[in-house]
């Protein structure tokens, strides 16, 4: 039995999903145990040059049907198109499990991470195309007012771009306050499924490239563990508050971002090549629940200031989010990706 699906069938409460909006590579995952997907403009641009030979006849009809419409405007038809498409793979676990399961996230616009009622807008116009959708925005100050405001519209959020105990924290409480105001004017939230994502590999990116910055003799094997204590510390923290957000992890550079947290009650995003890479693996599927990475690794670990800030639910205020450096470093990448996804287009429309 393949991996995956063995992690699912033996402890369903850790939940697969495909870090893609490719249908092909969607419905392998869902063939070995996985209830999602996920997006963002990296995503999005990738698979569309990937499958281009698919997607082309479209991206022409669009400018043939809408020749008014800017690149960016074209963009973004592709975008819900081809998550559409996705979400109707999802769409009988997402009516199986009432809303729990079987959904596609859609990211808001990297531009608007500043501005939440731009997150709000944006998150509304994409939660409309499709039932089953979730809406991402950055885990910054703004994007913290955004999901409290989201949730309580009724739409389930994945915040993104979040690698520190303390913005797992600022979200959940964030998203408590939304789904208690509803509660208090009676509005249904059985159907929500709230999320929040730790890019735990980009952490480990974030501290490698501290150590070499600072030409530090590092034990390498503690950088691989960073962004796992990470999700593990907001984890116990999740459960021994009661949080109603599930906890997913993201940004897959090792073993560990799925092996360490087989048995716990959270979702691991994962891309295809990792997919293939942990289905043919002889790691044993084995319940790593009360998991902890040891103390001395951790100690290690604390002599960088980046880990401590990401690790001490205290170490940051909302204000800082946007200024750690695997957020600054993320952000540019998915605001590069959006701008590759309308090159990409533009091509198609100025000829």
């Amino acid at each position: 039995m393949n991996k995956l699906l063995e992690t699912t069938l033996n402890f369903p409460q850790t939940e697969i999903w495909n870090d893609s909006c490719s249908c092909a590579e969607l419905q392998y995952a869902l063939d070995n145990g996985a209830c999602g997907a996920t997006t963002n403009p990296v995503i999005v641009g990738n698979v569309l040059k990937k499958e281009l030979s698919q997607w082309e006849p479209m991206i022409e009809e669009l400018i043939l049907r809408h020749p008014e419409a800017t690149e960016d405007d074209l963009a973004w038809m592709m975008i819900k198109a081809m998550g559409q498409k996705a979400s109707l793979l999802l769409k009988p676990e997402f009516e199986r499990t009432r809303g729990q399961r079987g959904r596609i996230s859609f990211q808001t616009n990297a531009k608007y991470y500043t501005n939440a009622e731009l997150m709000i807008q944006h998150g509304e116009e994409l939660a409309a195309v499709c039932e089953n959708s979730q809406i991402k925005a950055p885990a910054s100050a703004a994007g913290i007012a955004a999901y409290e405001e989201l949730t309580y519209r009724g739409i389930s959020i994945n915040a993104t771009v979040s690698f520190t105990v303390a913005q797992a924290l600022a979200t959940a409480e964030a998203v408590e306050r939304g789904l208690r105001r509803r509660e208090a004017e009676g509005l249904d939230i059985s159907a929500m499924h709230p999320v929040c994502t730790i890019m735990a590999g980009r952490v480990d990116d974030h501290l490698k490239k501290q150590v070499a910055d600072q030409k530090l003799l590092f034990p390498p094997e503690a950088l691989e563990w960073a962004g796992a204590a990470i999700v593990k510390k907001a984890l116990k923290l999740y459960e021994q508050r009661g949080y109603r957000t599930k906890l997913l992890i993201a940004a897959f550079r090792n073993p560990y971002s799925w092996h360490c947290f087989i048995g716990d009650p959270v979702i691991l995003t994962i891309p295809h090549d990792w997919q293939l890479r942990i289905n043919h693996s002889d790691f044993p599927v084995e319940d790593h629940h009360e998991f902890q990475v040891d103390e001395a690794t951790i100690r290690q670990l604390e002599t960088l200031e980046e880990f401590r800030k990401a690790y001490d639910e205290q170490g940051q205020r909302p204000e800082d989010f946007e200024h750690y450096g695997a957020f600054t470093k993320t952000m540019r990448q998915f605001l590069d990706g959006y701008d590759d996804l309308v090159r990409l287009i533009r091509g198609y429309k100025v000829k």
